[in-house]
């Protein structure tokens, strides 16, 4: 099977996965009234929601850099402001088999270095957001132990920390120099050399691990004020408790942008401390919908570029 053949597939798959979940979620959710409910969402929070994923991406922008000029790769900021933003949109306003990753390593390489060691840069970067988003999430469960049923506390507690253990465990992975004779872990231990030439020092990791909160804390805080807009009566706590484990959920590449997973992963966990699945429901899409917006200034970027895919 040719390479495009299989891409095409990829993508055909991931988009029947999303229409059947959905399929799934209308079944007991009426469609009129989340229609209802997402027309009458405040606009003014919707609009505050937006600014900060805006300024959450901004934020995502700036700590890549950071990460890349660690790594010994040169460009300024708006170089990456503009790659990040056209990643963005190419994974949530224009999904297709082109990932935004992989746009982001081709910018790199275009600057005249090896798409290899740019693959390298843009996992680095990725990394660092994952662990962001389980060290985010262990704190929020620690301060909230009591939100959720003690049985899914106990479950996501323990995955999150594997998760963090096994982030640990990465940036490690290449001072054990007998594992670089296993060609199977090539691709982690030059990733981890990469993590620790990165986070070699207190500040440039104090600086990192700040920023991947703080980016986290930004997103989670669009969610927030998409919920209060449909009317959601919870607090901030409540969105750092539930909505990161929904977040991983959509890293998983089997539906298109994370449509479908990230609305069934809302409604389960929400419906646990006794949300309304209608407005659940309807803050999710909203909130996919503000993520599309604000990917658009990465259709600007990506047409007034000098590089077309």
């Amino acid at each position: 099977m040719n390479h495009h053949l299989k891409r095409t597939l990829t993508l055909l798959l991931r988009v029947a996965v999303t229409l059947l979940v959905f399929w799934l979620i209308f079944r007991n959710i009426n469609l009129d009234g989340v229609l209802q409910t997402m027309l009458g969402a405040e606009p003014g929070l919707l609009l505050l929601g937006l600014l900060f994923q805006l300024a959450s991406t901004l934020l995502a922008s700036w700590r890549w850099k950071l990460v890349m000029q660690r790594l010994g790769f040169g460009q300024d900021f708006v170089f990456y402001l503009r790659s990040y933003f056209k990643g963005s949109f190419f994974n949530q306003g224009l999904p297709t088999s082109i990932g935004g990753d992989a746009l982001r390593v081709l910018d790199v390489a275009r600057t005249g270095h090896r798409k290899r060691d740019a693959f390298y840069g843009v996992a680095a970067d990725r990394g660092l957001g994952l662990a962001g988003l389980l060290v985010f999430n262990l704190l929020a469960l620690q301060a909230n132990p009591d939100l959720l049923p003690h049985q899914v506390f106990l479950a996501i507690n323990g995955l999150v920390s594997l998760g963090i253990a096994g982030f640990a465990v990465l940036i490690l992975l290449h001072k054990l120099r007998w594992l670089e004779r296993v060609p199977l872990l090539t691709v982690f231990l030059r990733i981890s050399r990469c993590l620790g030439q990165v986070l070699h020092g207190a500040r440039p990791f104090a600086v990192q691990f700040s920023l991947s909160l703080l980016i986290h804390l930004l997103s989670l805080l669009c969610i927030y004020f998409i919920g209060q807009s449909v009317g959601l009566p919870f607090g901030v706590w409540t969105y750092m408790v539930i909505v990161p484990p929904v977040i991983l959920l959509t890293l998983v590449p089997v539906s298109l942008a994370g449509w479908g997973v990230r609305e069934g992963g809302m409604i389960g966990l929400f419906a646990l401390i006794g949300a309304d699945q209608t407005l659940v429901l309807s803050m999710s899409i909203l909130y996919g919908v503000i993520l599309i917006v604000s990917s658009l200034p990465g259709l600007y970027a990506y047409l007034t570029g000098k590089h077309h895919l």
